[in-house]
């Protein structure tokens, strides 16, 4: 029985982030972003001074270097990321957010955080809390 109910949660916890996926796409594709490129630039947002290695963002958004290196193509031919030598080590090339990839950074994280918000408006705060100490669990 105890099994039967973990399998239902699975399949319960995979609707959701399916859920979440169609609507956070829908959501950033108004931005032309698709949830990675989202993440990416989220990622370089927060970095200090917006740049960092491309295998430190690779590790923080859970992708491989050349994986992060073909995401970020696309974004910089469009101008929202720049690649940059770094000073200390010519071998280390960092990548920095541009000012046109902070404003669609900020645009797409208005329209985000209105996703957020809808996706979580049948749940208290309380219950959220609960809700993000169980899955800390798993």
């Amino acid at each position: 029985m105890l099994n039967e109910a973990k399998e239902h949660l699975v399949f319960e916890l995979i609707g959701l982030q399916n859920s979440m996926l169609k609507k956070f796409t829908g959501t950033l594709s108004i931005h032309g972003l698709g949830l990675s490129d989202y993440l990416v630039l989220d990622k370089l947002y927060h970095a200090p001074h917006c740049k960092i290695r491309r295998s430190d963002l690779a590790e923080q958004v859970g992708l491989t270097p050349s994986g992060v290196t073909r995401l970020l193509n696309p974004l910089e031919k469009i101008g929202l990321v720049t690649k940059e030598a770094n000073a200390r080590d010519a071998r280390v090339s960092l990548v920095a957010l541009s000012p046109i990839g902070e404003q669609v950074y900020q645009e797409a994280k208005a329209s985000f955080s209105q996703a957020i918000s809808s996706l979580f408006e049948s749940l208290k705060p309380v219950e959220i809390n609960s809700l993000v100490q169980l899955l800390k669990k798993i």
